[in-house]
């Protein structure tokens, strides 16, 4: 996590065109209500503008030649029908008012604790009942509202030259100040083309996923132009170096809109408190700090010209996505009911966007991120969904990672928070409909991937997620953790390895391998090179590295006792562990060069060259990426490392080898007390790749957690076959080479071999 009914509900409308005087035309059926948002009709004559609100009894469109600085060009009352507000505007219209290309615009909303009043006018209180009614209202008609489905956004609300938060709040010192000038405003675009290539439909669990901040990405990236740097188009330069890497689907941190467009460098660390953009203002538009072109259109052409060319390279384009609160805010302070910030959802029906408290007088927040979205109401899960389908249909999306995803499958409305994965009506049940899951097996369909924990009670649902769901899996990063850095304090017993290793078959028996998503560090938490090298985290030091607030005190990390030789054997095992496990494996930008952050395990704010990723890797580095491509490229050749289904330990063609064998060090068959035994460090298991579609007789891996030697005896690589290293992590074979090319392979011998697994290392073999 960061700082951190598909039916319509339209009824009847009456469709208004208002620049030519005709009046209300009869009203239309469910089946004709307009898109909600702004949109040109076919023709690029007309604009229609839709907008929901259950509690609203007036609303205005207001209309700008220009984003900001200056009063709007024209006005339109809209028309209600069943809780949509609704007008036709005609491009002459508005042309005749001055505004002629780009068309900005906002909404100013009336409601029952703020009445319409005819003598009313930007910047006054005629009307104002109360700043919030019992019901939850906080209407408020001198804050100009930003469209929840505005394609892309001008501005944001804050930014160099407008840091006045306070023309944004309500309250008795700021409800009547006039937002309108300094406001952000909605962009009318032309639909999308949808031309984004041909997406891959490989099975979620043969990727090898890459989390990424876009920003960090190609920031100090010497070979991308200066200006593409860190945005949409810089990205796309790398799509041959993923491909090349390994990886086959790129995660991107939130790329919806946020408050971040002055996001710079900045040595006291006051403007990078959204690095990670964690912090959604609207969730159908490209975030323009993303855009070389901040043009209108700009940043959706660019967005989709990325995803053509990670696609290209057979790249999936995975979206990290925020639906469990917004960024604007909450309580300015919490023993002040009156003062929130109105600047999109709070202005247009504030108990419809929010989860509110009991008594309707609060936010109700029980992820510790901020007031949560009413993702119960169905209006919120029109949105959600809504939202997605766009991503995923008219700008090429392959999949979405939830950030704290219990959230979607919340029961109740306001004051409560309860879980279910199979009420119908929640949003995570409109999300799985409207856009299936992909099989297991790959094919059409949406990946799904939830983040299945937040804060609050009853949010921890690992395991817990519908079918076709794949989820990060905290308990393979907390086991695996646990055993190296904490050999002889924590308890970890060869037989929760063996779960791990193999899928979670006791979180995701249900569905598949591929719902566990492995990892073993993400962004909010230390990088790979950092869990190894960090007793602690230690998130106060000075610029470019911190200071940061929060972050875990629960890491599972070691230093490895400062031994620097150590630390990268760890992080091999870290890595080899994820390439050899059933399931998703996913990693984050800069494992592959042992990015550090020298021990900051929550750079959320920091956006700084030592939080973007380093384009001059050292020597030892540079080892490093050789070593996770090779090791990749092996996981993507041998399908028994990434199957779409259960090791079955079944022998399905009686050729005398099961799909899946475990072996203690001697090469007999543990028994339950050898699995169940905390004091046992050491494990092996063979994989016949005849039964999992390998063209590899067997697969071989042999894990020793224990600090001292172990001599593992081999098993039956089958007949006529011997076993072939790959791979040892041990810091005796470190080099470019630690991980064999295809038929460098070194012989080690047949049954019965033995061979001496260093401590804390894992050999990987071949039979041939």
């Amino acid at each position: 996590m960061g700082r951190r009914t598909r039916g319509r509900l339209f009824a009847a409308l009456a469709c208004l065109t208002l620049a030519a005087g005709i009046p209300a035309g009869s009203a239309a059926q469910a089946d004709d209500a307009p898109r909600l948002g702004a949109h040109y009709d076919s023709g690029g004559d007309n604009i229609d503008f839709a907008v929901y609100s259950a509690a609203a009894t007036r609303m205005d469109v207001y209309v700008y030649s220009k984003a900001d600085g200056a009063a709007e060009n024209v006005s339109y009352q809209l028309n209600e029908g069943d809780d949509v507000f609704s007008a036709t505007v005609s491009v002459a219209d508005l042309a005749e008012h001055g505004v002629t290309g780009t068309v900005y615009y906002g909404y100013r909303a009336w409601g029952p604790n703020w009445t319409y009043d005819a003598t009313w006018k930007p910047g006054s209180s005629a009307g104002f009942q109360s700043d919030v009614d019992a019901d939850g209202n906080r209407f408020d008609p001198n804050k100009l509202l930003l469209d929840p489905y505005a394609r892309e956004v001008s501005h944001d609300p804050l930014r160099p030259g407008m840091t006045d938060k306070t023309i944004y709040a309500s309250g008795p010192k700021y409800r009547d100040i006039d937002s309108g000038p300094q406001a952000p405003k909605g962009i009318v675009l032309p639909d999308a083309d949808g031309d984004t290539g041909t997406a891959p439909t490989g099975a979620l669990a043969a990727d090898v996923i890459y989390e990424v901040n876009v920003r960090g990405f190609t920031k100090s990236d010497p070979s991308v132009p200066a200006d593409e740097r860190g945005t949409f188009a810089g990205a796309a330069t790398k799509a041959g170096y993923l491909a090349d890497l390994g990886v086959s689907a790129v995660e991107l941190l939130p790329v919806q809109d946020g408050p971040n467009d002055g996001n710079d460098i900045d040595p006291n660390g006051a403007s990078g408190d959204n690095y990670w953009n964690y912090a959604t203002l609207n969730y159908f538009s490209p975030d323009r700090r993303y855009a070389a072109d901040r043009s209108p259109g700009g940043p959706t052409k660019e967005f989709q010209a990325m995803v053509k060319a990670f696609h290209a390279r057979g790249i999936k384009v995975l979206m990290d996505v925020v639906y469990n609160h917004s960024g604007e805010g909450y309580a300015w302070d919490t023993s002040d009911k009156n003062t929130y910030n109105l600047e999109s959802f709070r202005g247009l029906d504030n108990p419809t966007y929010y989860s509110l408290t009991a008594d309707r007088q609060g936010s109700y927040d029980n992820t510790g991120v901020g007031g949560n979205l009413n993702t119960r109401n169905p209006a919120t899960r029109d949105l959600i969904v809504d939202s997605l389908t766009y991503w995923r249909q008219s700008l090429g999306v392959d999949g979405f990672r939830h950030d704290l995803a219990p959230i979607l499958g919340n029961t109740c409305q306001h004051g409560c928070f309860k879980y279910s994965k199979d009420d119908p009506d929640t949003a995570l049940a409109a999300i799985t409909k409207a856009l299936p899951p992909r099989p297991a097996a790959g094919g059409d369909g949406t990946d799904w991937i939830a983040e299945p924990w937040a804060l609050g009670d009853g949010t921890y649902q690992v395991g817990n997620f519908p079918s076709g769901w794949a989820e990060w899996n905290d308990k393979y990063r907390d086991t695996l953790r646990a055993d190296q850095n904490k050999l002889g304090t924590t308890a970890v017993t060869p037989g929760q390895l063996a779960t791990r290793f193999t899928g979670s078959s006791d979180l995701y028996g249900g569905r598949s391998p591929g719902a566990s998503v492995n990892f073993m560090v993400a962004h909010d938490g230390f990088t790979l090179h950092d869990l190894y090298a960090c007793d602690d985290k230690n998130n106060g030091q000075s610029w470019p590295y911190g200071p940061s607030d929060g972050g875990s005190d629960n890491n599972n990390s070691w230093d490895q006792g400062g031994d620097a030789a150590a630390q990268r054997q760890a992080a091999r095992n870290g890595m080899a562990f994820l390439a050899t496990s059933a399931g998703t494996p996913m990693m984050t930008g800069g494992d592959e060069t042992l990015r550090g952050m020298r021990c900051n395990n929550n750079p959320y704010n920091v956006d700084s060259s030592a939080n973007w990723l380093s384009w001059s890797p050292d020597p030892d580095q540079s080892t490093f990426d050789t070593y996770t491509s090779r090791l990749l490229a092996f996981r993507h050749a041998h399908p028994a490392l990434r199957p779409t289904g259960f090791y079955t330990g079944k022998d399905e063609d009686e050729d005398g080898l099961d799909d899946l064998d475990w072996f203690t060090p001697r090469a007999t068959t543990p028994d339950d007390a050898y699995f169940d035994d905390a004091d046992n460090h050491a494990l092996a298991w063979r994989l016949d790749g005849s039964e999992l579609g390998d063209d590899a007789a067997g697969l071989y891996i042999g894990y020793n957690g224990w600090s001292g030697d172990v001599d593992f005896t081999l098993p039956d690589p089958g007949a006529g076959k011997q076993w072939y290293r790959v791979t040892d992590t041990a810091s005796w074979a470190e080099g470019p080479d630690q991980v064999a090319k295809p038929g460098a392979e070194a012989a080690i011998g047949g049954q019965g071999t033995s061979y001496t697994v260093h401590g804390r290392s894992m050999v990987l073999m071949l039979a041939k």
